[in-house]
């Protein structure tokens, strides 16, 4: 019985994981960057400046691509700053949750022993918590800006990487590899570095692009509610909830920030799903 790891070396002839993404998710990915940027890239493009003459212009009136709400705003403007926010948070929460859960992972991994039971009884107890009512308190007591938005979704997503790197870190600690070199003197620093980390990496890189969605979602709904960034700045999910009061009257005003973030979460799982399979696999022969 022997448990097969890939070393870092035979994983880099498998080719770049990013081969094989799919061109669809790729291309959606790529106008939302662009989209995010267009405010810097177009100055002149302004979501707060009023054009009552305008109000709830539909779609495709020059100069309003996307038409206007009920106080003659660009839409495309606003759809612009809202992917900024949403796409800031969710990236920033991904960022931290990598870093966090991570590095948890790895020490409870590390340690071994009673350390790791008691780091890994920390996990359950996060676990156990109300995630949503959690988030929504700690928003709320933080001040609902773009800072304690990310500290709120962070608390909630670090648990998730932790748990997927300790469970690498285990299996890498067990294999036969890893017992071979320990027994011929190897030290620990240069397993940590030569081994461990280039081995764990592709997991924190797949459970970051598989948080970014759900913190995409989870800051959308908050915001969707009332309890997202507040003006002048605004999301895709503040867009949608001000869009839904006005659905009867101009239903692009929902549907539009309603399919940014369906076709751009659909296209962050697409590209998680990607990276997820193109990691090795551990098994037993």
């Amino acid at each position: 019985m022997s448990i097969a790891v890939t070393s870092p070396s035979a994983r880099a002839n498998r080719g770049p994981v990013f081969w094989g993404l799919p061109l669809w998710a790729v291309a959606i990915l790529g106008m939302v960057f662009l989209l995010a940027c267009l405010p810097v890239l177009v100055p002149s493009v302004n979501p707060i400046r009023l054009h009552p003459d305008n109000a709830l212009a539909p779609v495709g009136q020059w100069p309003f691509l996307l038409g206007t709400d009920d106080l003659g705003r660009d839409l495309l403007a606003r759809l612009a700053v809202g992917a900024q926010v949403s796409l800031v948070v969710s990236l920033a929460t991904a960022a931290i949750g990598m870093g966090v859960g991570g590095l948890y992972g790895m020490l409870a991994a590390w340690w071994g022993g009673r350390a790791e039971q008691v780091l890994l009884r920390g996990i359950d107890v996060i676990y156990s918590l109300p995630g949503l009512m959690v988030v929504i308190l700690l928003a709320v007591y933080l001040g609902r800006t773009v800072e304690s938005l990310v500290l709120a979704l962070a608390f909630l997503s670090w648990p998730d990487t932790a748990r997927l790197v300790h469970g690498e870190m285990v299996r890498l600690r067990e294999s036969a590899c890893v017992e071979a070199y320990a027994s011929m003197g190897g030290g620990s620093a240069r397993l940590l570095r030569t081994f461990f980390l280039p081995s764990v990496w592709p997991t924190l890189l797949v459970s970051a692009m598989l948080t970014v969605p759900r913190s995409l979602l989870t800051e959308s709904s908050l915001s969707f509610i009332g309890l997202g960034v507040q003006p002048p700045l605004t999301s895709w999910g503040r867009l949608a909830s001000d869009g839904w009061q006005l659905v009867r009257l101009a239903p692009q005003l929902l549907l539009i920030p309603a399919l940014a973030i369906v076709l751009t979460m659909m296209a962050l799982l697409a590209v998680g799903d990607r990276l997820k399979a193109s990691l090795p696999q551990q098994g037993s022969d």
